[in-house]
């Protein structure tokens, strides 16, 4: 697993709180978690918990047996500065902890960065209890790939019918699947084709924002997170799933 560059983490670290990206999705993991029916004392993982967003997330709907992994130092250290509870340095591909451990893993954007994203995702149901929900997000459609995608090391953008065999390879059931960010994939297309033929001046697209843009854009992102899941829209910038460890596994 290749972590971000230190810069990359430096201005996620700066703007995940507020920058409209962050917000919005979020808000659509705060949704399907609200839907689980859990309570305060589920046990959580967070995988590649970056500089904390998802920490963040868990800390304000009052969940208290929480903790990350991520491999990246810098990363860990942020979270530290940030006191959002326990990150351990860690693989993916390698979880540190038991069979059956957590009731839900959370993976926003982390196959992506895996040699072996398939061992990912076994990892993911190996430390699950049997019923235990995993919700996961990717970037989607190579044709998308972009500086970001460069800066943050990903080897790879997703098609949902492939991250759905990943899925399934490894013993899931699939409750929900969907791509989001559907609105501003036309948008994020043409910025970054432009951004190709342009002298690299940024460490990350993160950078390019402004308070009134972020205003805009988190209204139609945070919209856009409310309708995917029932338009189904045929493409996105990002893929959603909500998997199921089967009870009787």
């Amino acid at each position: 697993m290749r972590s971000m560059n230190s810069q990359v983490y430096e201005v996620e670290a700066q703007i995940e709180a507020t920058h409209w990206w962050f917000r919005a999705r979020r808000e659509l993991v705060a949704r399907f978690l609200s839907g689980l029916a859990l309570t305060d004392r589920a046990i959580i993982l967070d995988v590649g918990s970056s500089t904390g967003t998802n920490l963040r997330l868990l800390k304000e709907m009052g969940f208290r047996k929480f903790q990350g992994v991520d491999t990246s130092p810098e990363a860990i250290e942020w979270c530290r500065q940030k006191g959002l509870g326990l990150v351990s340095r860690a693989d993916a591909q390698d979880l540190p902890f038991p069979e059956q451990s957590f009731d839900v893993v959370l993976a926003t954007d982390v196959l992506e960065h895996l040699d072996d994203d398939q061992k990912g995702m076994n990892e993911f149901f190996r430390v699950l209890r049997p019923g235990g929900w995993a919700l996961v997000t990717v970037p989607t459609f190579a044709a998308l790939w972009g500086r970001q995608d460069e800066v943050s090391h990903h080897r790879r953008r997703y098609r949902l019918s492939a991250l759905i065999r990943l899925a399934r390879a490894s013993g899931f059931e699939i409750q929900e699947k969907f791509y989001f960010n559907y609105l501003l994939f036309v948008p994020i297309w043409v910025a970054r084709q432009f951004l190709k033929r342009l002298p690299s001046t940024i460490e990350s697209e993160n950078q390019l924002n402004t308070p009134w843009l972020n205003q805009v854009l988190y209204q139609v992102f945070s919209w856009d997170t409310r309708v995917a899941p029932l338009l189904k829209s045929p493409v996105g910038v990002s893929a959603f799933l909500l998997l199921r460890r089967p009870k009787t596994n």
